[in-house]
């Protein structure tokens, strides 16, 4: 069977619309490392902002990482899931595209600019989508 890499229109509608994703990441010790993140989709990269973090290093050692969408409610005929893995580019600032994903991360997450804002010194974590998997045994 051939890996998936095109997000169907109902899984880019979850993508869209989840408002936390986890992503997983290695330690150069083998260490895995999952942390709960704020991601939005551009195309079929998922962006992420971070400072210069335990996941950062993780991702400058071994750049490969997978991100999980889920929906989890008590009835588990509703459960949905979607898990995307690639490879993770780290951009900065300097880099003009920093500043169209840090505009799209804020109109996405209006927490952000009160709470915590991104901060030219923090990072965009860009994953290219190079497979996937989905669940949904409800049928959306």
């Amino acid at each position: 069977m051939a890996r998936r890499t095109q997000l169907t229109p109902d899984e880019r509608r979850m993508l869209d619309l989840a408002r936390f994703a986890r992503l997983a990441t290695v330690s150069p010790s083998g260490a895995p490392h999952v942390v709960p993140v704020c991601p939005v989709l551009d195309g079929d990269r998922v962006i992420i902002a971070s400072e210069d973090n335990i996941k950062v290093r993780n991702l400058r050692a071994e750049p490969r990482a997978a991100l999980v969408f889920d929906d989890s409610p008590e009835d588990w005929l509703r459960i949905a899931m979607v898990m995307v893995q690639g490879s993770v580019e780290i951009v900065t600032a300097e880099d003009p595209r920093w500043l169209e994903w840090r505009q799209m991360l804020y109109a996405k997450y209006p927490q952000y600019q009160p709470l915590a804002e991104i901060e030219e010194a923090s990072v965009m974590l860009v994953l290219s989508i190079e497979g996937l998997a989905s669940y949904d045994p409800g049928g959306g």
